[in-house]
């Protein structure tokens, strides 16, 4: 009988790094409740930039309009309202995102999402397009004859990035229905 030598078994142990939480320095991480991962994801990135762009939209808003909303009437009131409940909404999605990586899935994948983006944008185009209306014909001619008359330049950003934000939302309702239909991104 001849007994064949073996060598050594090598055992790999696959090392699975936990990458939530901030990295303070090579070996460790802090604020390990905190997913950072889902910012780099394309899901996370619209949620980015529907937060950034809809307090721009109400920062603008609310610094500028505010005391020429009798002047606007009606579509200021829409607009900063609009604003300011999707904002808040996708603001809370988010943090719920980043400190919760079981909701992502769970949210994503039942209908609110899906309704909620085709909503602000709905919303976000008709009151744009009717703030848009209001400020090129009772503010415009205002501002051709005021100088330093800033209201104009400031709302008219405001409702041109709440029109891309509007169509942002869209793009957005479009990623959420084919998750929800179960095609991943």
């Amino acid at each position: 009988m001849s007994r064949s030598r073996r060598g050594p078994t090598v055992i790999s142990v696959p090392v699975h790094r936990n990458q939530s939480g901030i990295g303070c320095c090579c070996c460790c991480r802090c604020c390990s409740c905190i997913h950072l991962e889902f910012l780099k994801t394309g899901s996370g990135k619209l949620k980015l930039a529907e937060v950034i762009t809809g307090f721009f939209c109400q920062g603008l808003a609310l610094q500028y309009g505010s005391s020429y909303s009798s002047t606007m009437g009606l579509s200021f009131q829409s607009f900063v309202n609009n604003v300011t409940w999707c904002f808040l909404t996708t603001f809370l999605l988010l943090i719920c995102y980043i400190f919760s990586p079981k909701s992502i899935n769970l949210v994503k994948s039942s209908l609110f999402e899906v309704l909620f983006n085709v909503l602000a944008a709905l919303t976000y185009l008709s009151t744009c397009s009717y703030l848009g209306y209001v400020v090129n014909m009772v503010l415009e001619p205002v501002f051709m004859i005021t100088p330093h008359y800033q209201v104009y330049p400031a709302m008219s950003a405001a409702y041109m990035a709440g029109s891309v934000l509007g169509l942002i939302y869209a793009y957005d309702a479009y990623k959420s229905y084919r998750y929800f239909r179960g095609f991943r991104y």
